[in-house]
């Protein structure tokens, strides 16, 4: 077990060192984007928007927008990032002939997923605490916990997704109808009790919005414990239902 621990962290290891080469421009884009949507969203459509459940539109876009990163990260690192490994890369192929197997290689990915999407979900978090968002900027390093069990589960979708495509570009109709509609309709924008019950429903079986709830608590201090008992009970068994489940599609490729 320790071994095959081992072995999961070198690949784990791998991805932070090809990632690092240009850290700059990879982190940019994951911490800049939230910024700007915080300018032109917040301030923009904040003056009109005045008051969403007793806050300003600033105050209530910030914890969502956090947790969002990880979504972002996780799936565009284990789908497209995973896809090129397997197919154009040829890395994981050049992995399996070393004592790295088929459970090493996802695993070790799919920690890499967990690592990145906790980093940027902190990252992003002090960036918007710098606009006074946060009402307490103690609980900033819980963001990290957020976005690593955010990550886990959005991460597995991604490589559950590699597991079905046929081709790169289909990965486009995966986010055209599962990604973009999790970021636009997880209580991001606007509180999810606005959407029609069937919506809702759906939205609690996807991990995004228990995300949103865990940031949203820490973002503003309220009933933060209960509410990780809770919503993160829940990403913890998502993750294992969705990492369960990529593992046992994505291994039939990776053995081929």
């Amino acid at each position: 077990m320790l071994e095959s621990f081992k072995l999961c962290f070198q690949i784990t290891l791998r991805n932070w060192t090809v990632y690092k080469k240009d850290l700059i421009s990879n982190i940019s884009p994951t911490v800049a984007d939230p910024a700007l949507i915080m300018v032109s969203l917040g301030l923009g459509l904040g003056a009109y928007v005045t008051n969403v459940e007793g806050m300003s539109y600033m105050q209530y876009l910030a914890p969502g927008l956090t947790v969002a990163t990880a979504l972002f990260t996780s799936f565009f690192e284990s789908s497209y990032g995973f896809f090129v490994r397997m197919t154009y890369e040829n890395v994981f192929k050049a992995m399996l002939t070393t004592p790295i197997g088929v459970g090493e290689v996802v695993f070790g990915e799919m920690l890499w997923v967990g690592l990145k999407g906790a980093i940027m979900s902190l990252c992003v978090g002090i960036v918007l605490s710098f606009f006074g968002l946060m009402a307490n900027p103690f609980l900033i390093p819980f963001l990290a916990i957020v976005g690593f069990l955010v990550a886990l589960p959005c991460g597995a979708m991604g490589l559950l997704a590699t597991a079905l495509v046929n081709n790169i570009n289909q990965f486009q109709t995966v986010y055209s109808f599962i990604i973009a509609p999790l970021y636009f309709l997880s209580g991001i924008f606007f509180p999810i009790e606005q959407m029609p019950t069937a919506l809702r429903v759906l939205a609690e079986f996807f991990p995004l919005i228990h995300g949103v709830r865990l940031a949203q608590a820490i973002f503003w201090n309220r009933e933060v414990l209960s509410t990780f008992i809770m919503h993160g009970g829940i990403l913890v068994i998502q993750s294992l239902f969705f990492c369960a489940l990529g593992f046992w599609k994505i291994r039939k490729k990776l053995i081929t």
